[in-house]
């Protein structure tokens, strides 16, 4: 059975915007695209439906996120200014106060903001892979899940090596079509280089996605180059010194073997043009996420020295916890905003523009998670992963061009359809794929816990 969306626009973003254009799905795949009267034509006896005044686009891909940290979302405000401390809130409230149950909830909600979000493909970070990976296939989201791994003292390289590959072992078993499982080291200052070779070798050996956070803060940067500042003083005080690479993290991950993996590395605030080069040349997807990088203090990431350098960019809203919200539309506006006001030009002159941002956190992202070949554009023979994107209200009428609008004037508010593979997983206002009033309840309740008294949150 053929189904068409059509709608005022359609924005394959690989492609030219199609006014009264509509997109064809038989099955989970793109059947056709362009102007409604030619698909009409070509699928005669197909189901049309009409959202009028909106843009039907490809679905947003959200390449850093973590699900499982959803009910910290506003928890951690008086720790901003002190990452160390920042680190150490999210880390003890995750492990000692939260249990499986508590981690699928806080997962699956953020897959149900996801969905309303418009957000069709995720690349998550994950210490309870399972879990998430679990929240992902039932609420019918695409995602790659990189299970993390840590592990700082040298001496304990092997025992977490062995750890972490048996933990990834064990997850295999929850692939579907949709959710695949990959590997996070978590960063260059939480994985000493001993291990972080040996799992760099594994991934690559295994055939693994790969992500890390790196180049972030300037504690990691303090850390990497000099082999001081709060982490090192951290490490001192557990009785062993951190093995200092004394260079940038982007070149301490080429000599440890991780770039040869082709990573995602999210963030890659601290970043110069050499760095950028290398990105480029080992073929690197940054994961851009200029909202959670403002939002704690550690800076811009050069959007625009990346983007002229060639390196793969998408966008990552990273954890609610720290941003405090998943909505690429908003992320995507945020990013065009911060390069202009620091005065960034792309190669050719010009500012980061609406085309720009929505290349991010569409195509940008499903390369820099190595899935172009599945998602990221509405082209004949993709998986059929769409958004529909109203365009009638009152703060983004008159709307003279589809892409400044979207990027400019909209919010994940907007949406009205969320499509994964053929399969409608939000429609308007609601999320078809999991009990939403449950999990807001299962939520609340953690998040009194969390906080440690009741109170009331989110009414």
């Amino acid at each position: 059975m053929t189904k068409i969306y059509s709608a005022r626009w359609v924005v394959p973003v690989t492609s030219a915007p199609v006014r009264d254009g509509a997109v064809a799905i038989e099955g989970t795949r793109i059947a056709g695209v362009g102007a409604l009267s030619e698909l009409a034509a070509r699928f005669p006896s197909a189901e049309v439906e009409e959202l009028g005044e909106a843009v039907i686009m490809p679905g947003f891909v959200n390449c850093h996120t973590h699900l499982e940290l959803t009910a910290m979302r506003g928890l951690l405000e008086p720790e901003e200014g002190d990452f160390f401390s920042w680190l150490r809130k999210v880390t003890v409230s995750r492990n000692e106060r939260m249990t499986a149950d508590d981690l699928y909830a806080a997962a699956a909600w953020g897959a149900c903001e996801a969905a309303r979000a418009g957000v069709t493909c995720v690349g998550d970070a994950s210490d309870s892979g399972a879990t998430t990976m679990r929240a992902l296939r039932d609420a019918g989201l695409r995602g790659v899940v990189f299970q993390e791994a840590f592990g700082p003292d040298e001496r304990e390289a092997a025992a977490q090596f062995d750890k972490a590959r048996e933990k990834v072992e064990r997850l295999r078993g929850g692939e579907n079509a949709l959710v695949t499982l990959g590997l996070s080291p978590h960063s260059p200052y939480t994985v000493a280089p001993p291990l972080l070779e040996r799992l760099a070798r594994y991934a690559k050996d295994e055939r693994l996605p790969l992500m890390m956070h790196a180049a972030e803060s300037e504690a990691e940067q303090q850390l990497m180059l000099e082999g001081s500042g709060p982490f090192a003083e951290a490490y001192a005080r557990r009785g062993f010194t951190f093995n200092s690479p004394r260079t940038t993290p982007v070149r301490h991950l080429a000599r440890t073997g991780v770039l040869d993996t082709r990573p995602l590395l999210a963030h890659c605030v601290r970043v110069d043009e050499g760095d950028a080069q290398l990105l480029q040349g080992y073929g690197v997807g940054v994961a851009h996420c200029p909202k959670s990088n403002a939002k704690l203090g550690h800076g811009h990431a050069p959007l625009a020295l990346l983007l002229s350098a060639g390196v793969t960019v998408g966008l990552g809203s990273d954890s609610v916890a720290s941003n405090n919200t998943c909505d690429l539309l908003e992320e995507a506006r945020f990013a065009v905003l911060a390069s202009r006001a620091v005065g960034e030009r792309v190669v050719d002159g010009r500012m980061v523009d609406a085309g720009d941002a929505l290349r991010l956190l569409t195509r940008g992202g499903a390369a820099a998670l190595n899935l172009s070949h599945l998602t990221g554009a509405l082209s004949e023979g993709l998986e059929a992963d769409l958004v529909a994107v109203r365009l009638d209200a009152a703060h983004q009428t008159p709307a003279y061009d589809p892409a400044a609008a979207l990027v400019f004037s909209s919010n994940a508010r907007d949406v009205r359809l969320t499509v994964v593979a053929g399969r409608e997983v939000f429609r308007e206002g609601r999320v078809t794929t999991l009990d939403e009033a449950d999990l807001r309840a299962r939520v609340l309740d953690l998040a009194r816990r969390l906080a440690g008294a009741p109170t009331e949150i989110g009414r």
